[in-house]
């Protein structure tokens, strides 16, 4: 491509972001549109950015990493994002690729391996940092049948108490798709309750950040 490769920055802490975005900047083959702090910012923003690559923090308020990604993905697939965060449990980075993210992040990481993550994802290739590789699960260790994307953000609404006409005003899809979701992801699970669902979400993390509890 031509130019430099074009990003945004979304982290609610601005310290980070400011951190990062002045790392970034010191590269000539790159250029920092924007540092936003909120998933609903970006998801708004996106179609005007015209961003390359979505340097993109999980747990946000209103809107979650997770969410924003899939959103954004359905507005402009073709943009890299690339999760950046202090997780390195194997449910968050399974859930964050299954939602369409070329790469995951710790940040932790020295700086210079976010440019290097940010140059694999541009060619076309996935990006795991060194940590994020280690908390993966081989493959086979997983019987039951995985939620998809679009599942998973159904749960993590469903999981914060919102009804399915909530939900579906949220996501901007029918209530009659909600329920469909609804039904899959308690057959997939295992579960019958919404206080089930939900403690499956505390338990694997989907709820990090969002301060719900049972």
């Amino acid at each position: 491509m031509s130019g430099p490769v074009k990003i945004v920055i979304v982290d609610d802490h601005p310290m980070v972001a400011e951190g990062i975005q002045a790392v970034l900047e010191s590269y000539d083959d790159f250029e920092v549109l924007a540092a936003l702090r909120t998933g609903r910012e970006i998801v708004d923003q996106v179609d005007s950015l015209r961003p390359d690559v979505i340097l993109m923090d999980l747990n946000m308020p209103e809107i979650g990493g997770l969410t924003a990604t899939e959103m954004i993905l359905e507005q402009r697939p073709e943009t890299r994002i690339l999760i950046l965060s202090m997780h390195d449990s194997p449910e968050y980075i399974s859930s964050a690729l299954s939602h369409g993210a070329k790469g995951y992040v710790l940040k932790d990481v020295p700086t210079e391996e976010i440019k290097t993550a940010i140059d694999t994802v541009m060619r076309g290739e996935r990006y795991l940092c060194t940590g994020a590789k280690g908390s993966l699960q081989p493959e086979g260790d997983e019987q039951r049948e995985q939620l998809t994307g679009r599942e998973q953000t159904v749960l993590l609404q469903l999981a914060q108490g919102k009804s399915n006409k909530e939900v579906a005003l949220v996501l901007d899809i029918s209530v009659r798709t909600v329920e469909t979701h609804r039904k899959n992801i308690k057959r997939k699970l295992g579960i019958s309750s919404t206080a089930g669902l939900t403690r499956y979400a505390l338990e694997h993390g989907v709820l990090q950040g969002t301060g719900v509890s049972l």
